[in-house]
């Protein structure tokens, strides 16, 4: 007998024993694993046809704006440059650096896409002289500028369900040396296999057996996007077989080319907290404050090495390991021909270069965010906001926040331990667009929870007092700032009985006295006589014409602020003034892209008619005297007198409350302190409120206030009866009226004209 006989009998003989179980599994094939083949490939193109991700919706601040000749100093330039997480570097030749010489500053901006467009990438110079920006140019041409944006500041991510943070990108749009660079570090072969690579395991297998420990992995690119698309990563042999059967049907379904655009948005790179930072372009912001397209070759070889474990070679956390790796990397670049000797060795001998505040940027303004949020609810569904990969561009001002947060924590400290249970509240706007620059609801500026500039509902006390000038002042045929008030002693009947008999601060009455001093003094008699001439209602009326839907009281105790509202209330109603009469809400939100950087919503100002433009004008004159000779005369004494401003103590019963508004040429400004308890805090709007504005403006770039004149004439008054006088008469004082309504009738002073024209009295 043949060897061939032989074999073949001894198939035959095999064939009758292995016969019942190859059918057997021949039909388990056709019966299970057909129908799971299918199952898998429906759920892979369900997910893949249509890949998706949730992308948080990233919060920006304001981008500041330079522009020549504008207010600006060191201290809040460095505040913006620090909130945009600009890093100094001696040539600022890369976006996102900066370098300081003296009062010459070169900024490299980063490329950014704002409500109007892209920004390109572009170095400017800057110079600071006596408090403003006194040159600007383009640092590279030498061409001067007369504005220029900076990209604005990241201030916070709204994550929905997966906390991942992840900017998506084409891969046409990942440097090319990436790209190639992955694929010979991670999977050479990536072009030939077909989603399993049984060499590369093999070699795996001989390596990690070697060395008696794992250091080679065998997966596939295609296989890593399994890992982290479809399956968890336990390392059960059930989950192996998943993971190979899922990566053969990606690719016979797929083109190379989807499979990598795909890949390179989905690898896992690196934690923060519970925050996931996914794909190269997140990562690139997440460790160098930069766009991916920006970085250089030891930068794009750190990513790569990363991909190996985000954990094992965190650069943050194992520098040393981190640059061990990145050099390997580098290694198998200039081996496999993909960067040249000399490139590597320059490459090698680089530091690990992570900025270290290039990290994701948390949300450090809760209680601004609190309103971005109210604001937004009106146009997006929660939803929307969270995972739609939304830019939201806000006003926010860094500079303006950091000052303000400064403002309160010096203020409190002041205190002493008068300050230990105090709280605090600011709201900062645009005093002339409405755009809230700043707000603050806590004396812990970065605590979430009770927001009190939103929420917290206080007496104002005498910060209504403009307001009700501002009502008799628009009948100017009525009322004027000369017009003469009673301030002497008041008691009237209460509705639940008994008697109101208020009193003035300094427990004196002054009988007739101009109403301008009634204001600049916060004289409350006087103030309670005129509301009660105009009638409470009107007051009442005007107040509720701003839509605060708070209840408004309509007793007489109103006129002295006994009615509640928030901090961001009452810089809704002295937006009024300081826009020059004119109704602004208050937005905090500028406009918003889509994830492709396509506008969605823009919100633009609307501003109300400006009926009372003559009567918001005298009364934000007299609160200029406030700030000179009146109850804000800190603000004089401090030396900002120069800044002209406008503004008004208030102080609910009991100093309860201490309250200060004021405003500039463009910046108004409403602080708050008190106690959560409703407990005295012994201070008053003086001491307290007008404090923390003055700490505030001492450091922020401001302009002084100018009042406008149209519509408005001054006249010689004798300051005791309010009528038209002579300049050359004792006694007088020029006071601005409505044009046309000023005291016709002149008062003579005989003795005084002889004695100016005998020189009596001069010097």
């Amino acid at each position: 007998m043949t060897v061939l006989s032989r074999t073949g009998a001894a198939l035959r003989v095999l064939w009758r024993w292995l016969r019942i179980p190859f059918l057997l599994g021949l039909g388990l094939a056709i019966g299970f694993l057909v129908p799971y083949l299918l199952y898998l490939d429906r759920e892979v193109r369900s997910r893949f046809d249509d890949l998706s991700w949730q992308f948080p919706s990233r919060v920006y601040a304001r981008p500041l704006e330079l522009v020549r000749g504008m207010p600006m100093n060191a201290a809040a330039l460095a505040a913006e440059l620090d909130a945009a997480r600009y890093v100094d570097e001696a040539a600022a030749s890369t976006p996102g650096t900066f370098h300081r010489d003296g009062e010459r500053y070169t900024v490299s901006r980063r490329e950014f896409i704002y409500l109007d467009g892209r920004e390109r990438a572009r170095r400017i110079a800057l110079t600071l002289a006596q408090g403003r920006v006194a040159a600007l140019a383009d640092a590279d041409s030498g061409a001067a500028l007369e504005r220029v944006r900076l990209d604005p500041a990241r201030i916070a991510t709204l994550y929905g369900q997966s906390q991942q943070d992840r900017r998506v990108v084409a891969l046409g749009e990942v440097p090319p040396l990436l790209v190639a660079g992955l694929q010979a570090v991670e999977d050479r072969d990536f072009k030939h296999h077909h989603g399993v690579n049984l060499a590369a395991i093999a070699r795996a297998a001989w390596a990690n057996l070697a060395a008696g420990r794992l250091v080679q992995g065998g997966s596939t690119l295609t296989q890593q996007l399994v890992k982290n698309l479809f399956l968890d990563r336990s390392q059960t042999l059930a989950r192996k077989l998943n993971e190979a059967l899922i990566a053969l049907i990606i690719e016979a379904r797929y083109d190379k080319r989807r499979i990598l655009d795909a890949y390179t948005n989905e690898v896992f790179l690196g934690q923060q907290g519970a925050q996931a930072v996914h794909g190269f372009a997140a990562a690139s912001e997440f460790y160098f404050g930069r766009e991916l397209r920006t970085l250089g070759t030891s930068e794009i070889a750190l990513l790569i090495g990363l991909v190996q474990g985000p954990s094992l070679y965190d650069p943050r956390r194992n520098p040393s390991g981190a640059l061990a790796r990145r050099n390997v990397v580098l290694g198998v670049l200039r081996d496999t021909g993909l960067i040249d000797a000399a490139t590597c060795s320059a490459a090698q001998a680089q530091p690990i270069g992570i900025a270290a505040r290039a990290v994701l940027p948390r949300d450090r303004y809760p209680a601004f965010l609190d309103l971005v949020r109210r604001q937004l609810t009106q146009d997006y569904a929660g939803a929307a906001l969270s995972d739609a990969g939304l830019a939201i561009h806000t006003t926010l001002a860094p500079a303006a926040q950091a000052l303000g947060e400064a403002a309160i924590t010096q203020t409190l400290a002041g205190l002493g331990r008068r300050g230990d249970d105090i709280e605090a509240a600011l709201v900062v706007t645009g005093a002339r667009d409405g755009e809230v620059r700043a707000l603050i609801g806590s004396r812990d500026v970065d605590a979430p929870g009770f927001n009190r500039a939103l929420d917290a509902l206080r007496p104002i006390g005498s910060l209504v007092k403009p307001f009700v000038n501002l009502v008799a002042l628009a009948q100017p045929q009525r009322y004027s700032l000369a017009t003469l008030l009673d301030d002497s002693p008041i008691d009237l009947p209460q509705r639940g009985g008994g008697r109101w008999q208020p009193r003035n601060d300094d427990g004196q009455v002054h009988g007739q006295v101009l109403a301008v001093d009634a204001l600049v003094h916060s004289w409350n008699l006087a103030t309670i006589n005129l509301g009660q001439r105009i009638g409470v209602e009107r007051v009442r009326g005007f107040l509720e014409s701003f839509g605060l839907e708070r209840n408004i009281n309509p007793n007489p105790s109103l006129l002295l602020g006994a009615t509640e509202l928030s901090p961001f209330d009452v810089a809704r109603l002295y937006q009024y003034l300081a826009a020059d009469g004119h109704a602004l809400p208050l937005r905090a939100v500028r406009g918003v892209l889509d994830a492709q950087g396509r506008p969605l919503t823009r919100y633009t100002l609307r501003s109300g008619a400006g009926d009372y433009t003559t009567a918001a004008r005298l009364v934000t004159w007299a609160m200029q005297q406030v700030a000179v000779v009146g109850t804000a005369h800190a603000i004089n004494d401090a030396g900002l007198g120069w800044l002209h401003a406008a503004g008004k103590t208030g102080t609910s019963d009991s100093q309860r409350d201490a309250w200060f508004a004021g405003f500039s040429g463009d910046t108004l400004a409403v602080a708050w302190l008190g106690r959560d308890d409703n407990r005295p805090t012994t201070l008053f709007g003086a001491t307290g409120g007008l404090r923390v504005w003055i700490e505030l403006m001492r450091r922020l770039p401001t302009e002084p206030l100018t009042v406008p004149t149209d519509g408005i004439e001054e006249v010689v008054v004798n300051a005791a009866t309010g009528q038209r006088s002579s300049a050359a008469c004792s006694g007088t004082r020029v006071l601005p009226f409505a044009t046309g309504y000023g005291p016709l009738e002149e008062e003579s002073c005989p003795l005084d004209r002889v004695k100016a024209w005998l020189g009596v009295g001069e010097r």
